[in-house]
C-alpha cells in the first residue's frame, strides 16, 4: 500500500534534515510533553525482559531504545535504525552512555537485518512516514523471531467529535510553533497533511494480519490522538 504523499521525491527526507537538530524540543513544544508519556506506555505495555533483543525502526533520536534499557538492562545488546543520517548522529550523542546500541541507517522497507533476529520490533511516529505500509509491516514481520511481538506507535483518529473539534484547531498553530521553534514551517505542514491522511486503527488492523501477524489489536491513548498496535509472530 503505497502512500502518495511519502512517495514525492525527496519530500521525507528534506523534512527531517530541517528539522533534526531540534527534533526532540520540537516534539516537547507540540505534544506538551505527552509524547513522552506516550513512548512509555508502549513500553510498558511491551513489558520487556532482560536479554530479549529489540530492533527500534525511524528511531528517530533514540527515546524508544533508551526507555527500553532504561527499564531492562543498560547492557542489552540493541538496534536503532533510522533512514536519516541527522537524525542518528543525534541519537549517538543522546545514547552515549550506552555501549551496546548498533546504529543503522536504512529505510524501514528494506532492512539490512538478518531473517529471525529480533524478539521487539518497535516503531514510532515512523510507520506513517514509509513510503509502502506493506513493505514496512512485511520486513517487520521478517526480522522478528518467531514468538516476537511488533508495536507501532503512531498518530490514529480521534474517537470524540468534540476533541476532534479541539485537535484539528490545535493542528493549525504548530506550523507557526515550527517557524518559531525551528525556523520553518514547511515540515510540520506536511506533518499535519501526513496525519490527516494516514490510515485508520481499524485499517492498519487489517494491514497487520494481511502481513501475517496474529492476535492483533491496538489501544488508544489520549482519545485516540495516538494508538498503540501490537501484533505476534506466531511462526
Amino acid at each position: 500500500m503505497q502512500q502518495n504523499l511519502q512517495n514525492k521525491k525527496g519530500l521525507v527526507e528534506n523534512v527531517f534534515n530541517q528539522v533534526y537538530n531540534k527534533y526532540d524540543l520540537m516534539n516537547d513544544f507540540m505534544s506538551m510533553g505527552v509524547h513522552r508519556y506516550w513512548k512509555k506506555s508502549l513500553i510498558n505495555m511491551m513489558n520487556p525482559r532482560v536479554n530479549r533483543k529489540l530492533i527500534d525502526v525511524a528511531c528517530g533520536t533514540g527515546d524508544i531504545g533508551k526507555l527500553f534499557l532504561d527499564t531492562t538492562s543498560k547492557e542489552t545488546e540493541i538496534t536503532c535504525v533510522d533512514p536519516n543520517k541527522g537524525m542518528v548522529s543525534q541519537g549517538k550523542q543522546k545514547l552515549s552512555n550506552y555501549k551496546n546500541v548498533k546504529w543503522v541507517i536504512s529505510p524501514a522497507e528494506k532492512l539490512p537485518i538478518t531473517d529471525n533476529s529480533f524478539d521487539y520490533y518497535t516503531i514510532s511516529f515512523g510507520l506513517r512516514n514509509t513510503k509502502n505500509l506493506n513493505k514496512a509491516l512485511s520486513e517487520a514481520y521478517r526480522v522478528l523471531k518467531p514468538g516476537g511481538r511488533y508495536l507501532c506507535l503512531e498518530f490514529s483518529k480521534i474517537q470524540n467529535s468534540n476533541l476532534d473539534f479541539v485537535y484539528k484547531n490545535y493542528s493549525k498553530l504548530i506550523p507557526i510553533i515550527g517557524q518559531f521553534v525551528v525556523g520553518e514551517k514547511e515540515p510540520y505542514e506536511y506533518l499535519i497533511k501526513s496525519i490527516e491522511q494516514f490510515i485508520n486503527q481499524d485499517e492498519l488492523i487489517e494491514l497487520m494480519e494481511k502481513n501475517n501477524f496474529h492476535k492483533c489489536s491496538y489501544r488508544n491513548l489520549s482519545g485516540g490522538i495516538v494508538s498503540i498496535h501490537s501484533g505476534w509472530k506466531i511462526k
